[in-house]
């Protein structure tokens, strides 16, 4: 009797296999949309000095990446990101454009969206928005810290 107790708990706490949809391209975020998967817009934010303000904008007023959740969760397939880099900021349509603006002063800065990343398999992770009331309607980007590469998508 004990040896099929020792023998189901060990069944129990071994780890499981993930056997849900694998992100085609490793780097790029993709919104998790049941068994589907929609990979974000990725490229490159321009850098511009507007007065005092940094201004990161990216082309175009919307992105092809949408998702209908105001929670979205993303998958990574990790091989040069990290996870725990990725910093997520709303980001305004100005004259066709996606942009968010650091003012000099650091304490008038846009603070990023709070994130939480679970490890799914080798170099798979889940990552999913932890803002209390979610994420209004609106254009966002996924951005590693201290990069402009951009990770775009709209919540509708």
């Amino acid at each position: 009797m004990k040896a099929i107790l020792l023998l189901w708990a060990l069944l129990a706490a071994a780890p499981r296999e993930y056997t849900g949809p694998m992100p085609p391209q490793a780097d790029v975020p993709c919104l998790l949309h049941a068994d589907n998967l929609v990979e974000t817009e990725s490229g490159e934010a321009s850098e511009q000095k507007r007065g005092r303000d940094t201004v990161y904008s990216v082309a175009g007023a919307t992105s092809p990446a949408r998702t209908p959740l105001a929670e979205p969760i993303f998958l990574l397939r990790s091989e040069k990101i990290a996870p725990d880099s990725l910093e997520l900021y709303a980001m305004e349509v100005r004259a066709g454009n996606r942009e968010v603006v650091f003012p000099e002063r650091k304490d008038r800065a846009p603070r990023p969206k709070r994130l939480m990343w679970t490890k799914l398999a080798d170099k798979l992770f889940r990552i999913e928005v932890s803002e209390n009331l979610g994420l209004d309607n609106g254009e966002y980007s996924l951005t590693p810290r201290g990069t402009n590469q951009v990770f775009c998508f709209t919540v509708y």
